[in-house]
Protein backbone atom coordinates (compact mmCIF):
# COMPACT_ATOMS: atom_id res chain seq x y z
CA UNK A 1 0.00 0.00 0.00
CA UNK A 2 1.46 3.66 -0.86
CA UNK A 3 -0.10 5.73 1.03
CA UNK A 4 1.85 8.81 0.29
CA UNK A 5 1.46 8.14 -3.48
CA UNK A 6 -2.38 7.39 -3.73
CA UNK A 7 -3.06 10.98 -1.88
CA UNK A 8 -1.09 13.13 -4.17
CA UNK A 9 -2.41 16.05 -4.70
CA UNK A 10 -2.80 15.52 -8.40
CA UNK A 11 -4.56 12.37 -7.22
CA UNK A 12 -7.28 14.00 -4.49
CA UNK A 13 -8.05 17.03 -7.00
CA UNK A 14 -9.08 14.24 -9.28
CA UNK A 15 -11.17 12.21 -6.42
CA UNK A 16 -12.51 15.36 -5.65
CA UNK A 17 -13.55 16.53 -9.18
CA UNK A 18 -15.81 13.07 -9.07
CA UNK A 19 -17.11 13.24 -5.73
CA UNK A 20 -18.36 16.83 -7.14
CA UNK A 21 -20.26 15.40 -10.18
CA UNK A 22 -21.54 12.47 -7.65
CA UNK A 23 -23.13 15.62 -5.71
CA UNK A 24 -24.39 17.15 -8.42
CA UNK A 25 -26.21 14.27 -9.53
CA UNK A 26 -27.08 13.88 -5.96
CA UNK A 27 -29.26 16.94 -6.13
CA UNK A 28 -30.50 17.52 -8.74
CA UNK A 29 -32.03 13.65 -8.72
CA UNK A 30 -33.55 14.74 -4.76
CA UNK A 31 -35.13 17.37 -5.91
CA UNK A 32 -36.47 16.13 -9.13
CA UNK A 33 -37.71 12.91 -7.58
CA UNK A 34 -39.01 14.42 -3.96
CA UNK A 35 -40.80 16.83 -6.49
CA UNK A 36 -42.55 14.21 -8.92
CA UNK A 37 -42.47 11.44 -5.81
CA UNK A 38 -44.85 13.52 -3.82
CA UNK A 39 -46.78 14.18 -7.04
CA UNK A 40 -47.87 10.92 -8.11
CA UNK A 41 -48.11 9.49 -4.74
CA UNK A 42 -50.46 11.79 -4.69
CA UNK A 43 -52.00 11.13 -7.78
CA UNK A 44 -52.23 7.41 -7.22
CA UNK A 45 -53.76 7.89 -3.55
CA UNK A 46 -56.57 9.74 -5.10
CA UNK A 47 -58.03 6.90 -7.42
CA UNK A 48 -58.75 8.90 -10.92
CA UNK A 49 -60.41 6.00 -12.63
CA UNK A 50 -57.94 4.39 -15.67
CA UNK A 51 -55.34 6.77 -14.88
CA UNK A 52 -54.39 6.02 -11.34
CA UNK A 53 -54.37 2.33 -12.60
CA UNK A 54 -52.24 2.54 -15.30
CA UNK A 55 -50.07 5.33 -13.42
CA UNK A 56 -49.64 2.36 -10.32
CA UNK A 57 -48.74 -0.26 -13.39
CA UNK A 58 -45.79 2.04 -14.64
CA UNK A 59 -44.50 2.35 -10.95
CA UNK A 60 -44.37 -1.22 -10.04
CA UNK A 61 -42.67 -1.54 -13.74
CA UNK A 62 -40.07 0.96 -12.73
CA UNK A 63 -39.81 -0.01 -9.24
CA UNK A 64 -39.28 -3.52 -10.18
CA UNK A 65 -36.49 -2.86 -12.38
CA UNK A 66 -32.43 -2.66 -11.41
CA UNK A 67 -31.12 1.12 -11.63
CA UNK A 68 -28.41 -0.73 -14.08
CA UNK A 69 -30.52 -1.90 -16.53
CA UNK A 70 -32.43 1.86 -16.78
CA UNK A 71 -29.41 3.84 -16.79
CA UNK A 72 -28.28 1.52 -19.89
CA UNK A 73 -31.89 2.43 -21.32
CA UNK A 74 -30.99 6.18 -21.25
CA UNK A 75 -27.83 6.00 -22.37
CA UNK A 76 -28.39 3.58 -25.34
CA UNK A 77 -31.39 3.13 -26.65
CA UNK A 78 -32.97 5.86 -26.03
CA UNK A 79 -30.51 7.59 -29.19
CA UNK A 80 -31.82 4.84 -31.03
CA UNK A 81 -35.34 6.77 -30.40
CA UNK A 82 -34.02 10.13 -31.70
CA UNK A 83 -33.26 11.32 -27.59
CA UNK A 84 -29.70 12.00 -26.89
CA UNK A 85 -28.15 12.85 -23.11
CA UNK A 86 -25.02 12.94 -22.95
CA UNK A 87 -23.31 11.36 -19.70
CA UNK A 88 -24.48 13.54 -17.01
CA UNK A 89 -27.92 13.80 -18.01
CA UNK A 90 -28.61 10.35 -18.84
CA UNK A 91 -27.70 9.33 -15.27
CA UNK A 92 -30.07 11.99 -13.70
CA UNK A 93 -33.17 11.44 -16.05
CA UNK A 94 -32.42 7.40 -15.35
CA UNK A 95 -32.13 8.16 -11.63
CA UNK A 96 -34.73 10.39 -11.54
CA UNK A 97 -37.34 8.09 -12.66
CA UNK A 98 -36.40 5.22 -10.62
CA UNK A 99 -36.29 7.60 -7.70
CA UNK A 100 -39.50 9.06 -8.12
CA UNK A 101 -41.33 5.83 -8.98
CA UNK A 102 -39.48 4.91 -4.85
CA UNK A 103 -40.56 8.00 -3.29
CA UNK A 104 -43.65 8.02 -4.98
CA UNK A 105 -44.69 4.58 -3.31
CA UNK A 106 -43.37 5.39 0.01
CA UNK A 107 -45.81 9.04 -0.06
CA UNK A 108 -49.08 6.97 -1.20
CA UNK A 109 -48.13 4.50 1.95
CA UNK A 110 -48.17 7.43 4.22
CA UNK A 111 -51.45 9.06 2.76
CA UNK A 112 -53.09 5.77 2.97
CA UNK A 113 -51.84 5.39 6.87
CA UNK A 114 -53.79 8.17 7.77
CA UNK A 115 -56.98 7.95 9.24
CA UNK A 116 -59.77 8.02 6.44
CA UNK A 117 -61.79 10.71 8.68
CA UNK A 118 -59.50 13.21 8.55
CA UNK A 119 -60.07 13.51 4.63
CA UNK A 120 -64.02 13.36 4.71
CA UNK A 121 -63.76 15.74 7.47
CA UNK A 122 -61.65 18.34 5.83
CA UNK A 123 -63.70 18.10 2.38
CA UNK A 124 -67.11 18.13 3.99
CA UNK A 125 -66.17 21.51 6.25
CA UNK A 126 -65.53 23.11 2.50
CA UNK A 127 -62.27 22.31 1.71
CA UNK A 128 -61.22 21.67 -1.98
CA UNK A 129 -59.49 18.72 -2.74
CA UNK A 130 -56.45 20.25 -3.15
CA UNK A 131 -56.86 22.10 0.19
CA UNK A 132 -57.14 19.49 1.82
CA UNK A 133 -53.84 17.59 0.50
CA UNK A 134 -51.78 20.56 0.67
CA UNK A 135 -53.08 21.93 4.08
CA UNK A 136 -53.85 18.52 5.84
CA UNK A 137 -52.78 15.50 4.59
CA UNK A 138 -49.35 16.02 3.13
CA UNK A 139 -47.73 18.02 5.94
CA UNK A 140 -48.65 14.44 8.54
CA UNK A 141 -47.24 12.39 5.39
CA UNK A 142 -43.88 13.81 4.85
CA UNK A 143 -43.67 14.19 8.79
CA UNK A 144 -44.47 10.58 9.28
CA UNK A 145 -42.28 9.04 6.47
CA UNK A 146 -39.45 11.80 6.47
CA UNK A 147 -36.91 8.96 8.17
CA UNK A 148 -38.09 6.55 4.94
CA UNK A 149 -37.62 8.95 2.49
CA UNK A 150 -34.38 10.50 3.60
CA UNK A 151 -32.86 6.64 3.78
CA UNK A 152 -34.35 6.30 0.22
CA UNK A 153 -32.03 9.55 -0.82
CA UNK A 154 -29.37 7.83 1.22
CA UNK A 155 -29.31 5.03 -0.89
CA UNK A 156 -29.53 7.06 -4.02
CA UNK A 157 -26.15 8.38 -3.32
CA UNK A 158 -24.57 5.30 -2.91
CA UNK A 159 -26.42 4.49 -6.06
CA UNK A 160 -24.65 7.34 -8.02
CA UNK A 161 -21.75 4.86 -8.32
CA UNK A 162 -23.48 2.55 -10.98
CA UNK A 163 -22.91 5.32 -13.58
CA UNK A 164 -19.41 4.00 -13.57
CA UNK A 165 -20.81 1.63 -15.58
CA UNK A 166 -21.35 4.15 -18.62
CA UNK A 167 -18.17 6.59 -17.53
CA UNK A 168 -19.44 9.37 -15.85
CA UNK A 169 -16.61 10.95 -14.08
CA UNK A 170 -18.19 10.38 -10.73
CA UNK A 171 -16.05 9.61 -7.70
CA UNK A 172 -16.20 5.73 -7.98
CA UNK A 173 -14.85 6.10 -11.84
CA UNK A 174 -12.24 8.55 -10.62
CA UNK A 175 -11.15 6.58 -7.93
CA UNK A 176 -11.17 3.46 -10.32
CA UNK A 177 -8.44 5.53 -12.95
CA UNK A 178 -6.04 6.31 -10.12
CA UNK A 179 -6.00 3.00 -8.72
CA UNK A 180 -5.96 1.50 -11.97
CA UNK A 181 -2.22 3.31 -12.74
CA UNK A 182 -0.88 1.46 -9.76
CA UNK A 183 -2.70 -1.13 -7.68
CA UNK A 184 -1.03 0.14 -4.39
CA UNK A 185 -3.39 2.69 -4.43
CA UNK A 186 -6.27 0.61 -4.60
CA UNK A 187 -6.79 0.65 -0.59
CA UNK A 188 -6.18 4.08 0.17
CA UNK A 189 -9.00 4.73 -2.93
CA UNK A 190 -11.62 2.72 -1.18
CA UNK A 191 -10.88 4.16 2.39
CA UNK A 192 -11.21 7.77 0.59
CA UNK A 193 -14.36 6.48 -1.32
CA UNK A 194 -15.79 5.37 1.84
CA UNK A 195 -14.65 8.60 4.06
CA UNK A 196 -16.34 10.66 1.53
CA UNK A 197 -19.68 8.70 0.89
CA UNK A 198 -19.96 8.39 4.31
CA UNK A 199 -19.39 12.20 4.55
CA UNK A 200 -22.57 13.55 2.56
CA UNK A 201 -24.80 10.30 3.58
CA UNK A 202 -24.17 10.87 7.49
CA UNK A 203 -24.66 14.80 6.96
CA UNK A 204 -27.67 13.89 5.07
CA UNK A 205 -28.82 11.53 7.98
CA UNK A 206 -27.91 14.86 10.68
CA UNK A 207 -30.52 17.02 8.73
CA UNK A 208 -32.99 14.71 8.78
CA UNK A 209 -32.93 14.52 12.27
CA UNK A 210 -33.29 18.28 12.63
CA UNK A 211 -36.07 18.43 10.56
CA UNK A 212 -37.77 15.75 12.16
CA UNK A 213 -37.44 17.76 15.50
CA UNK A 214 -38.28 20.60 14.15
CA UNK A 215 -41.83 19.46 12.38
CA UNK A 216 -42.99 17.47 15.56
Amino acid sequence: MDLIGALSWENIRFLLQGFMVTIEVAFIVIVISIIMGILVGVLRYIEIPIFSRVLGIIIDTIRNLPLLLIIFFTYFALPQMGVRLNLFWSTVAAMSVFESAMVSEIIRGGLLALPKGQREAALASGLTMTQTMVHVLLPQTIRQTLPSIVSQLIALIKDTSLATIISLPELTHNAKIIYGQNTAYVLPMFIAMAFLYFIICYSLSLLSRRLSRTTA
